[in-house]
């Protein structure tokens, strides 16, 4: 068991490894190998294996006979099953916030979407797109809600990178966005739930095209 003084050090790891997860530079059935990944990252073992705990305490990571901890895969009917489930609690939220949400957070999410906007594709385009559906879920004030998208979001970090790094698919979302936030303006919770179900449809449909003819999914939320 791992002292006080490990434990940052446990969480930290467990962060970076989250973050490559998300980022595709652990991609699924990647082996998780505590002596390469403590030099890696310049800790002691015991951090790193709290870490790995953790991710598969999250559904991460499993553990396969003669390879031992590994970034587990995701078939096509898992893949097509998560985005039906964040079609749900996103559009859940998406209602909700038509009631709930400040003026003040209209407002930021107009801003955000506009960035998402003029951003390039990739990194920059991922973090204002997840920016905006993170500030959308807190916006329906349901905590139980936000705490149920939270277990899912990790779930979609093994797809790897978000399929905004397709320019095409990133001018789409936020025109897709912008269906949301009309229906937020009006306070139409039907419309705003509607447009938010056809935006993850969208995005579903993206991901699938993406893992079309590959044995593997890529990536994550758009």
């Amino acid at each position: 068991m791992a002292d006080d003084s490990e434990i940052p050090q446990g969480q930290g790891a467990y962060r970076r490894l989250l973050d490559e997860i998300r980022d595709g530079a652990l991609s699924p059935g990647a082996r998780l190998r505590e002596t390469e990944l403590a030099e890696r990252l310049g800790i002691s073992r015991t951090p790193v294996r709290e870490a790995i705990r953790q991710l598969e305490a999250d559904g991460l990571v499993v553990h396969l006979p003669r390879q031992g901890a590994t970034i587990r895969s995701l078939d096509h009917a898992e893949v097509v099953e998560l985005y039906e489930m964040r079609a749900v609690l996103e559009g859940t939220a998406a209602r909700l916030a038509a009631r709930a949400a400040s003026d003040i957070e209209l407002a930021e999410l107009v801003a955000l979407n506009a960035e998402l906007a003029s951003a390039t594709a990739g990194p920059q385009a991922r973090e204002m797109n997840r920016q905006f559906h993170r500030t959308l879920i807190e916006a329906a004030r349901n905590r139980f809600l936000v705490k149920a998208m939270s277990a899912l979001q990790k779930t979609l970090l093994i797809l790897g990178p978000t399929t905004l790094a397709e320019p095409s698919r990133a001018v789409s979302a936020v025109d897709e966005h912008g269906a949301v936030l009309a229906a937020l303006q009006a306070r139409d919770g039907a419309a705003a739930e509607l447009a938010m179900r056809r935006h993850v449809e969208a995005a579903l449909s993206a991901r699938l095209r993406g893992m079309r003819g590959r044995e593997i999914p890529l990536e994550d939320e758009a």
